[in-house]
């Protein structure tokens, strides 16, 4: 049966069924549920210069193969910046925005892929949706189509495109096969084991304890209360975004409640502090936190040990617990690489980015390794890093 393509600009039209059933095991922030909570609460849409521009293909009736995907008219809320590369382009003249955009909206995690079903030829799909794409931004007279936060499962379908590669990194955790969080210390050297448990010994003094809360242990009112710690958290610091709504958390305890661990950092039964992290098989994700104390080292415990603790505990494989910060490699984290593919539809500007990122991706490559032989640890842990 004939495959046909067809653009839609929201996923009301597509059962949650249908668009899971090609997510399988991929990013949680594929869901439907997450997508849509996000096109519903109004913190993705038109007027925040987010257009949901999503591509499905059918085989028939059937559903075979979807993208989600974005006209953006700013660079905001992707975390791979390209602002540089809209500032070169104004100088040759050329309309950077708006642009085409595959990615999870406001969320700075590995899993992006197009969603091909399980029985279908994966590469001829490929090539189809990305024809598909190409004519879309062709027709619009757009510039630049970008994928970010790629898969390394999914690299190689993307570089089999001749898209052009970015590198970025940012820091996750992996799990050695420990039992328990003493087991994860006794990787550190002497020196950082012994600060580790400093910061942890200090919050006890001050009477702090931490608790897990996940699926039907969650209370009421605790995603309200994180929306006001996310708040509170974005008006501290200038260079922050705000990006999502009260509404997006309180839809997302309704859709997401067997997948979500608050980690709360306590004194009796107040909460001072708390995060809130999504979890999917054999992976955590890190994604807002927020305190109503300052307590010294309560960030490093309320958003890194203590979630390390309790992945152990799941058992799962990797906490990627968010975008930037490199006091993260002192608690364990190390470099990894980020993925993000592009094309770029005017050829002088597709050159000139083609010879940057030869040199800008091997030195971040470079980066990366210096920063892994920097790890607080007994002996430095292989990353992989192909240039």
């Amino acid at each position: 049966m004939q495959l046909t393509c067809e653009w839609i600009d929201s996923l009301k039209t597509v059962t949650p069924e249908s668009w899971n059933r090609l997510v399988g095991e991929g990013s949680p922030f594929l869901e439907w549920e997450w997508l849509r909570t996000l096109e519903l609460s109004g913190c993705v849409s038109p007027s925040e210069g987010w257009q949901p521009c999503h591509l499905l293909v059918k085989r028939g009736n059937a559903l075979v193969a979807a993208a989600p995907m974005y006209l953006k008219g700013h660079s905001y809320g992707e975390f791979v910046f390209d602002q540089a590369w809209a500032d070169a382009a104004m100088r040759m003249g050329l309309r950077y925005y708006p642009k085409l955009l595959g990615a999870t909206p406001l969320t700075p995690a590995t899993g992006y892929r197009f969603l091909i079903a399980e029985d279908e030829d994966p590469e001829q799909l490929m090539g189809k949706m990305m024809n598909a794409i190409d004519d879309f931004a062709r027709k619009n007279k757009l510039v630049c189509t970008s994928f970010l936060y790629v898969t390394p499962e999914g690299r190689e379908a993307f570089q089999n495109q001749d898209c052009l590669e970015r590198i970025t990194h940012n820091y996750q955790w992996s799990n050695e096969q420990y039992k328990t969080f003493d087991d994860f210390l006794e990787r550190f050297n002497a020196n950082q084991r012994r600060n580790i448990r400093r910061e942890r010994a200090a919050l006890e003094k001050e009477n702090i304890h931490f608790r897990t809360y996940r699926g039907t242990e969650i209370p009421d009112g605790m995603y309200d209360f994180m929306y006001d710690l996310y708040d509170s958290t974005c008006r501290k610091f200038y260079w922050s975004s705000k990006y999502l709504n009260r509404q997006f958390f309180q839809m997302i305890s309704e859709c997401f409640q067997d997948r979500t661990v608050f980690i709360a950092g306590q004194r009796e039964e107040e909460i001072l502090s708390l995060s809130f992290n999504i979890r999917k098989g054999e992976k955590m994700y890190g994604r807002y936190w927020g305190c109503v104390e300052e307590v010294k080292f309560l960030h490093f415990s309320t958003c890194y040990y203590e979630p390390v603790d309790t992945a152990i505990r799941l058992d799962i494989q990797r906490f990627d617990p968010g975008a930037g910060g490199s006091f993260k490699m002192r608690r364990g984290f190390a470099a990894t690489p980020n993925y993000s593919f592009h094309r770029i539809y005017q050829p002088r500007f597709a050159q000139i980015l083609d010879d940057h990122l030869k040199i800008a991706n091997r030195s971040e490559y470079e980066r990366m390794d210096a920063l892994n032989q920097d790890l607080p640890f007994k002996e430095t842990p292989e990353i992989a890093l192909e240039v």
